[in-house]
């Protein structure tokens, strides 16, 4: 069998083109000490790293989050997926998985008609990360990123400036925790602990793969986001914000810093994960008039510049059907799918 220790996957996705931080060992490492537990499969020049999650009775999830990566070119329909699926299963059943999600790395878009990227699995409706995202576009120069956002954005990222907001990158989770604690609180979404995402910045901090900045104004703290980049890519997953002085726009200015912090190390894409998933039509038609679940968010992820896209997937490989089917269950009752 073809599993890989940590360092071996390491090296194998160091030749790895847009690896996506999903996929990295050093994520596989942060999910261990929550719950999870990494495993690593290559075959030929196709790759995958697997999360296992304990369910009762010795039941478990399998999940290849952002993936399978590939040496050489796109993953989808890549010639070794069967040679790569045969040597998951095998180990899946060994570990009693009730059954496999995979969520590529790759968008829609990609993907011809009725063709199933991955032979061999359903389509699934229930996702883990959000599907939907606005993409932003870190080619050129700022002037230029700056250009391609609405006329509010840009008025608003300058006008926090001009009105005295700061933004630093900060060496402390404790600030940024402290603000998210608030927003949940007002806002009525889950978050991880504190350990969780001080676990995350201890080990992608070291790599410069990951920064947490935060936004003041005369000392007070407004808003504050953790921010990643692996390769030529990075992303915004987690970000809060005070209801203090909203007025002066500091999630605007503190976004537009890690984007110039992304550039500056290199990367051209700044995703900003996570938007409702609806059509463009129907994100534009009814964005003003919404704030329930993520449409306040889209509200504000659109005036960047980005571009809406759409992941595909999720894709499903079910070892234990009843099972599988009890899983669905319990994700509708949660609200999951």
């Amino acid at each position: 069998m073809a599993k890989l220790s940590s360092q071996e996957w390491q090296e194998f996705t160091s030749g790895c083109a847009n690896l996506h931080v999903l996929q990295t060992g050093t994520w596989g490492e942060l999910k261990s000490y929550f719950g999870w537990v990494p495993a690593w499969f290559v075959k030929g020049d196709l790759g995958a790293q697997v999360l296992f999650q304990n369910l009762p009775l010795g039941y478990k999830v399998a999940y290849i989050p952002r993936g399978p990566v590939s040496l050489s070119g796109p993953a989808i329909n890549h010639p070794d997926w069967p040679a790569l699926l045969e040597e998951l299963d095998a180990f899946c059943v060994q570990q009693k998985a009730v059954f496999l999600k995979i969520e590529p790395d790759f968008w829609e878009e990609d993907l011809e008609s009725n063709v199933l990227p991955y032979p061999g699995l359903r389509s699934s409706s229930h996702s883990i990360q959000p599907p939907r995202t606005v993409l932003v576009s870190l080619e050129g120069t700022e002037e230029q990123i700056l250009a391609r956002m609405k006329s509010k954005t840009r008025y608003n990222i300058r006008l926090a400036a001009k009105k005295g907001v700061t933004v630093q990158e900060i060496s402390s989770v404790d600030p940024f925790y402290d603000l998210l604690e608030g927003t949940s609180d007002r806002a009525a979404f889950g978050i991880h602990t504190r350990e969780y995402y001080q676990r995350t910045f201890q080990l992608f901090h070291p790599l410069g793969a990951c920064a947490i900045f935060l936004a003041e104004f005369q000392g007070m703290p407004l808003a504050s986001i953790m921010v990643f980049k692996c390769g030529e890519r990075s992303w915004y997953f987690y970000g809060a914000s005070s209801e203090q002085h909203r007025q002066l726009m500091p999630t605007y200015l503190v976004q537009w810093e890690a984007m110039r912090w992304a550039k500056a190390r290199g990367c051209s894409s700044y995703d900003l994960w996570g938007v409702p998933d609806e059509e463009i039509d129907t994100l534009e038609q009814e964005f003003t008039a919404r704030s329930d679940g993520l449409w306040g968010v889209y509200r504000f992820k659109r005036g960047f510049g980005g571009q809406l896209l759409r992941a595909s997937g999720p894709w499903d490989r079910v070892y234990s059907p009843t099972l599988y089917n009890l899983y669905l269950i319990r994700a509708r009752i949660l609200g999951g799918e």
